[in-house]
């Protein structure tokens, strides 16, 4: 166990991104299709294929997911993520036609002072190509691919990952950029809302404070009143080698956002595009009832943790006023 989304077997994850830009895009790639579903909670969404994660709708398996920064402009990622799996013959069959499914979202990064001025046509497509060609058991956290551009209330975002078994030898994982609205720390402090959740000290073993003061629980807000409802979002992939169905999927996605409101406080907002996309490769057996229960439980606990270490993991963009990164303070 690395204490990433890779712990699941026949999962890779690949980067791409431009420090310049200061943006990027990842993909998540599938061995072997796998069972997805997805659950939105936050008022404005970015999203790829969502419509076909639907339970009414009848495609079951994913190859891939590609999240991306670029607002609108990154949904492009998914194209290039897509383009690569058509080239390795990777997708849904339809008599001769192949068609790589590859469900995707984007976060907010146009206002992070990064030279958006690409010209006709924005990067992402390419970014998204060279995530899927580069993508690895073993992946870099922090200012990376989707969350290289990631930021939060008071300290930088990011990408963060963490895995966990489950008493029933099942494994879960999350992957998720942090580039909420809200704050992942308890005031401006080096303590994470997930604190209690953490393990071995991999994001700082601060704790929690030994009391809390009005200060630390008043609303924290990324851009206060100037913020608007497309310029913050949390992505997350959570992942385990259960077998599932398409709706116990939907379930695990919907469990599997408990781990928000333990990491990011306010969350869930008009403000926020939040989204978890569920994936299972199947591989054990799992009770329908108690099994998915506690998978749930653990998924929510590794969600925030992720989210934590997304922010722990990140450094400052190299811009005059950027926010400062956990580590420039408490590092």
């Amino acid at each position: 166990m690395n204490n990433l989304l890779t712990d699941i077997a026949g999962i890779r994850v690949g980067h791409a991104d431009d420090e310049r830009l200061a943006s990027g895009a990842t993909a998540i790639i599938f061995e072997k299709p796998a069972v997805a579903a997805i659950d939105i909670r936050g008022g404005g969404p970015g999203i790829r294929e969502g419509a076909v994660l639907e339970l009414a709708n009848s495609v079951e398996r994913i190859d891939a997911i590609a999240l991306a920064g670029g607002s609108a402009f990154g949904l492009e990622a998914g194209g290039g993520v897509q383009a690569w799996l058509a080239e390795q013959g990777r997708g849904f069959k339809i008599r001769d036609a192949v068609i790589p499914i590859v469900p995707g979202a984007i976060v907010f990064d146009l206002l992070n002072d990064g030279d958006k001025a690409w010209g006709r046509f924005a990067p992402y497509r390419e970014f998204g190509y060279q995530a899927a060609a580069t993508a690895t058991t073993s992946f870099a956290l922090g200012s990376v691919g989707a969350g290289l551009g990631a930021t939060t209330a008071n300290f930088k975002g990011g990408l963060g990952s963490a895995s966990a078994i489950s008493a029933g030898d099942i494994r879960v994982a999350a992957l998720a950029v942090v580039n909420a609205a809200g704050s992942v720390t308890v005031g401006d402090g080096p303590w994470f809302w997930a604190a209690p959740f953490e393990i071995d000290g991999e994001f700082g073993g601060r704790g929690l404070p030994a009391a809390f003061s009005p200060d630390m629980l008043r609303m924290r807000l990324k851009g206060a009143a100037g913020a608007s409802a497309v310029e913050n979002t949390t992505l997350v992939v959570v992942a385990t080698d259960a077998e599932l169905t398409k709706p116990q999927a939907k379930r695990l996605a919907m469990m599997a956002q408990t781990g928000f409101a333990r990491a990011i406080y306010p969350v869930h907002a008009p403000l926020d595009g939040d989204v978890v996309f569920a994936a299972a490769t199947g591989a054990k057996k799992i009770d329908p009832l108690a099994g998915l229960t506690e998978l749930g439980m653990v998924a929510g606990n590794v969600v925030a943790r992720a989210i934590a270490r997304g922010v722990h993991a990140a450094t400052a963009l190299p811009f005059p006023g950027a926010l400062p990164a956990w580590k420039d303070r408490f590092g």
